[in-house]
């Protein structure tokens, strides 16, 4: 069986590595089960949607919606690549989850639209269930409500056409979304622990996110959130792929 793929997005290598192993750890699989591709050091393959059966993309400081003018190369070959990857995974060739920076890109890449009036503070936040998630094969069985955490500066303001909103709340009101049966968008970080998030916010502390000063009041709201329900949609989503 063709393993599935963690596909970095993080210039910070410590904090991409430790991504990978939350995305491993939260979807239960060993490293030849779940391979990683560091985006930022190497194009997507040509051949990514034959050797890969799904693909699960993380966070990333980069912003689709920064200035075309203040983008490195990199971040435009990156954004290029996850933009090629969802147009295949709405069409049904690759499953695929696109979580944080993801959703942006890959909302962008589908006609939707990504807009910087929809930040949400770095920490827990609740999410709900929409009625159309009760018969999602990843979502359906996902308590009505629960915790998720989130960090970050833009969010979507449109789904793409022909999306099914799955979840939301009234900071972010797209939390996740559906296009067709194999592509899955999530705004909040569906892998982290609460103590490799605080460990995460340790790395990005000085970008914007929170008040560097802040970070010990924050940290300790997050490792007393209840994160019981966001892995139930990584393991679903190996098992269904």
């Amino acid at each position: 069986m063709r393993p599935l793929v963690y596909l970095c997005v993080r210039p910070q290598q410590g904090a991409a590595a430790a991504e990978y192993e939350s995305f491993r750890s939260a979807m239960r699989l060993d490293e030849q089960s779940l391979e990683r591709w560091d985006l930022v050091t190497a194009p997507l393959p040509a051949d990514a949607v034959e050797r890969w059966r799904g693909v699960v993309v993380g966070g990333s400081p980069f912003n689709v919606t920064d200035p075309e003018s203040t983008k490195t190369d990199v971040q435009r070959r990156l954004e290029a690549d996850l933009a090629r990857l969802a147009r295949e995974a709405a069409a049904g060739s690759v499953a695929a989850l696109f979580t944080c920076f993801g959703i942006g890109v890959a909302t962008r890449a589908l006609g939707g639209d990504v807009t910087r009036a929809y930040p949400e503070d770095t920490g827990p936040t609740t999410v709900s269930l929409t009625a159309d998630a009760a018969a999602d094969p990843l979502f359906g069985g996902l308590a009505d409500t629960f915790a998720a955490l989130t960090a970050h500066k833009e969010g979507t303001g449109r789904v793409p056409e022909g999306a099914v909103l799955l979840a939301t709340n009234e900071a972010c009101p797209v939390q996740a979304y559906r296009v067709g049966d194999r592509l899955y968008a999530t705004q909040f970080h569906p892998e982290p622990t609460g103590r490799a998030f605080t460990e995460r916010m340790a790395v990005y502390r000085d970008d914007g996110y929170f008040a560097a000063s802040d970070y010990d009041a924050i940290a300790a709201r997050v490792l007393a959130a209840s994160l019981t329900e966001p892995v139930r949609i990584l393991r679903a989503f190996a098992e269904t792929f």
